[in-house]
């Protein structure tokens, strides 16, 4: 057994900024990682000559913490494009296109989505995204789907179906039903007002040269040779006061403080000796992953653009609800394009209950009512992993059933004797994105130095 200050577990963000925080500081550290690479749920591929990022990627202006780090690892960015007409497809089946904020629906809908914006964005500004349990109106807004709160608010179901789209399939990729209003007003404090969250050129803003993955790649680097593991897969924890031995299949390793910098899901597949508080595992059976695919298709040019379009569509009722120009930063000799799009929640389910060939031609049907016939042949086609990947088994983060975000969430970043916990599925402003990762990271280093 190898003694050091602090054991690790995870080799994503949160994990990687907590050890280069403390190897800064002088402490001891080592980084346990089951997968056989670092990054977590960033990972950038090759695939068939084609570069894409199959994990996150996009980086907004409010991302304080990760635009940050972005900067301290001198690491470039580089535009969303975003010139041309978006694309719409309405409750009607109708679609059309339109330049700028507002898409084309009717004047009553359109009246009713600002209106909803407005409220959403009130409910934001008085929540403190690290307590939204505080939040005046947080007992009454926990105990209500999100779906049922949109119907009391507006008998508009255009209307209801896009605030919704946003929340839901969007963003916790879960069916507006099965998650509370209080949730969605957190996903919209998180990133800073609901208004952030339906604005496309804002959260979509830029993205880092050669993948997002280029972050937790420059960390690990940064770090001593052998600090990182990889193919380590925790199974057991014994801890005391005084500190806590991890156990690995290779061997194990003893700190005086553990981080466990893995999604809640991960913390209950680990063996804790003693176990943990009851509250605590109680706490994570009311926590789940949402699902979402996310879709890379390449095509021999970015035809869109010749048609002047931006590459951004959407519609709560297509398959693909939301897609957009995907294409890498400009590297000499490549003409092609990319799309990437995403199916989530029950449409997902729909869609990974046929098999592969069925599955690519329902999405290709669904990009070609937005973009037209061209779409149907594409030269290169992909889908993300998530849903089947060990380590994570969903996307993009995890988040509370309805109720259990006022009963448990003040115990998501408690500390249990020399135990830590810290992802971006428990920060508050960065709420399951890189910035709150990092923020994570960083609030756990400093609570142990």
């Amino acid at each position: 057994m190898t003694a050091f200050d602090v054991v690790v577990v995870g080799a994503g963000v949160t994990g990687l900024t907590v050890a280069n925080r403390l190897h800064a500081a002088g402490l001891k550290v080592v980084v346990l990682e089951a997968r056989d690479r670092v990054g977590g749920r960033l990972l950038t591929e090759d695939i068939e000559g084609v570069r894409l990022e199959v994990g996150g990627q996009w980086v907004s202006p409010d991302q304080a913490a990760l635009l940050a780090l972005i900067d301290e690892l001198k690491l470039e960015m580089y535009s969303r494009y975003r010139a041309g007409d978006s694309i719409y497809i309405g409750r009607d089946g109708v679609r059309r296109t339109f330049a700028g904020e507002k898409f084309p629906v009717s004047d009553r809908t359109a009246a009713e989505v600002e209106r909803l914006t407005k409220e959403l964005d009130r409910l934001a500004a008085g929540m403190d995204p690290l307590e939204p349990w505080n939040h005046p109106d947080a007992d009454e807004l926990d105990r209500i789907s999100f779906a049922a709160w949109l119907a009391e608010q507006t008998d508009d179901p255009e209307a209801r179906d896009n605030v919704g789209l946003y929340v839901g399939p969007a963003m916790l990729t879960k069916p507006a039903h099965s998650f509370s209003a209080l949730s969605a007003v957190l996903m919209a404090a998180s990133a800073g007002g609901f208004s952030h969250l339906v604005d496309a050129d804002f959260i979509l803003d830029r993205r880092v040269v050669g993948g997002l993955q280029r972050v937790p790649l420059a960390l690990a680097d940064r770090l001593p040779p052998g600090t990182v593991h990889l193919d380590e897969a925790v199974t057991k924890v014994e801890w005391n006061e005084d500190g806590a031995t991890v156990f690995t299949g290779r061997g194990s390793y003893h700190g005086r403080n553990v981080v466990m910098a893995v999604p809640p899901t991960l913390v209950s597949r680990v063996q804790y000796i003693p176990a943990l508080p009851p509250v605590q595992a109680q706490m994570r059976q009311h926590i789940s992953f949402g699902l979402v695919i996310k879709l890379h298709i390449t095509y021999e040019t970015p035809f869109w653009r010749d048609l002047g379009l931006s590459g951004t569509a959407f519609s709560p009722y297509s398959l693909v609800h939301e897609a957009y120009d995907n294409t890498n930063e400009d590297v000499e000799g490549e003409t092609r394009g990319t799309l990437v799009g995403f199916v989530s929640d029950v449409k997902a389910d729909s869609l990974l209950s046929l098999d592969a060939d069925a599955r690519r031609w329902k999405v290709l049907e669904a990009l070609a009512a937005y973009y037209g016939e061209q779409a149907l042949h594409p030269v290169h086609y992909y889908e993300s992993p998530w849903v089947a990947d060990e380590w994570t088994v969903g996307a993009f983060g995890t988040s509370f059933d309805i109720g259990s975000l006022t009963r448990y969430g003040r115990h998501l970043r408690s500390d249990v004797g020399p135990l830590s916990f810290a992802s971006s599925d428990i920060a508050g402003l960065g709420f399951q994105h890189v910035d709150g990762a990092i923020r994570m990271g960083e609030a756990v280093a400093a609570r142990i130095l």
